[in-house]
């Protein structure tokens, strides 16, 4: 009997994860997605992996471009995350973005960036696992995430002084 795919979001959706916007292409070609099943997998070489859904056309369009960026979002950047997480074109009016290595667009006022060439393209059910080479990337100063938790976005609790 399979694994039940509603509680499966429910216990998944107790993990708090960072926000990030993955990105391909150039000039009028770019495209993105917005995607919290991101992880760090090896320094040495450096490697990242991201898990995009098999109806995504951005991740067809990662496969033709042999490349991706990965932008982590900052709290002030929600807007971003859910224009690139809808269905459809992506219009990137009125986002500021840079590029490095690949050409990807970067998203400005993220508060990390990696730029990656494809590695490798793994099978992970109705998903692929896309493991990219790091090749550039960076940090901004200062910034708290976006998070998301529990089915919405979150903030990060200020901190709280130890009791005297």
């Amino acid at each position: 009997m399979a694994f039940d795919s509603k509680l499966q979001r429910q216990v998944f959706g107790q993990f708090a994860t960072g926000v990030t916007v993955v990105t391909t292409g150039t000039g009028a070609d770019r495209t993105g997605l917005t995607a919290n099943a991101v992880c760090s997998l090896s320094l040495n070489p450096p490697l990242v992996l991201v898990s995009i859904d098999l109806r995504s056309t951005t991740r067809d369009e990662i496969r033709r471009n042999n490349s991706f960026a990965l932008s982590i979002l900052s709290d002030q950047q929600r807007e971003a995350s859910q224009r690139f997480a809808t269905p459809g074109p992506k219009d990137f009016s009125g986002l500021g973005w840079q590029t490095a290595e690949t050409g990807a667009p970067i998203l400005e006022g993220a508060l990390a960036w990696v730029d990656c060439r494809l590695h490798s393209v793994l099978p992970g059910g109705d998903h692929e696992i896309f493991v990219g080479e790091i090749v550039a990337g960076g940090v901004s100063e200062g910034g708290n995430p976006l998070l998301y938790f529990a089915g919405k976005y979150r903030d990060v609790a200020p901190a709280t002084p130890p009791a005297s």
